[in-house]
């Protein structure tokens, strides 16, 4: 007869009187360790591989080498125009989260769920359909393409095509931090304020924002580096303009085709250092909400 495997973690027993009692189960150290050595060699493999390989590229020809690369003209162009983006899309998405959220939890409407699902639709649909369909629309050849071409508006090929694409792909993180978040908080505290004679604005800066303020931090970051890494709807309605128009990512993709690895390596090594912060971010506005 085979013996049970034991497990290791603490089990809470509540005995008589309501209280309750911790007993460890110990996990064989075979499947312990077997377990983490897998762990421990696929974030080596797939993570941890891969973005040493980035700056090792990046500084393989020398200090000299990367400096000229990511202050080449047009490195500094597509460095300008992402933090221009991102400057742009991740406040207005705040401000979209943020009523979207309020406007879900807070009040029963026909259309509700109906809302909810076109929120979650950038999640279904791909960034090149998304990019397309506004090509279709503000495109020379689109449905408002006329019009803005007699009124001397540019939306494709230029930054606000480019801002409706990021926009597009990274609207439903902020609300979808904050929707279950301010569903379980629920209503009462509104309520209270409210009929204490508050007004409407100041019942949301008193009570709501602070109830909500790590979630929302966390939903801006999220916001925040999808939107430095976007290229599948941004390279559609670009137009891969050195120096204009080229992002980040389409940088980095016009130096690799192109053969010039050190200096594509070392504009990744840029996104990839932005990535690092944001993951350290993350966690510690996890590691305070934890705490409150």
């Amino acid at each position: 007869m085979t013996k049970p495997l034991e497990i290791e973690q603490e089990v809470p027993l509540t005995v008589s009187g309501g209280s309750s009692k911790s007993y460890a189960l110990q996990e064989s150290a075979l499947v312990k360790w077997t377990l983490i050595t897998i762990s421990l060699a696929f974030l080596a493999l797939f993570l941890i591989l891969p973005l040493v390989s980035i700056f090792v590229t990046a500084f393989e020809n020398g200090w000299a080498t990367y400096v000229a690369a990511i202050t080449d003209p047009d490195a500094l162009a597509a460095i300008k125009l992402t933090l221009t983006v991102v400057l742009i899309v991740v406040p207005l998405n705040a401000v979209f989260g943020i009523v979207a959220a309020w406007l879900i939890t807070k009040f029963s409407f026909k259309g509700k769920n109906v809302l909810i699902t076109l929120i979650d639709l950038p999640f279904a649909v791909s960034p090149v359909i998304a990019g397309i369909v506004f090509i279709l629309l503000f495109g020379a050849q689109g449905l408002l393409g006329e019009w803005l071409f007699e009124h001397d508006l540019y939306v494709i090929f230029a930054l606000p095509g480019i801002v409706i694409a990021t926009m597009f792909v990274t609207f439903p993180f902020v609300a979808r931090e904050l929707i279950p978040l301010m569903q379980m908080q629920g209503i009462t505290e509104e309520e209270a304020s409210i009929s204490l004679g508050a007004s409407g604005w100041k019942t949301f800066y008193l009570v709501t924002l602070p109830n909500i303020k790590w979630g929302l931090l966390y939903g801006l970051i999220l916001c925040n580096a999808r939107a430095i890494g976007e290229f599948g709807a941004v390279s559609v309605v670009s137009g891969h303009v050195r120096g204009m128009t080229n992002t980040m990512p389409l940088h980095i993709e016009i130096l690799y085709n192109e053969y010039q690895f050190t200096a594509a390596f070392a504009v990744a090594s840029l996104m990839s250092i932005l990535a690092i912060i944001t993951i350290i971010i993350k966690n510690v506005i996890e590691w305070k909400a934890k705490d409150v």
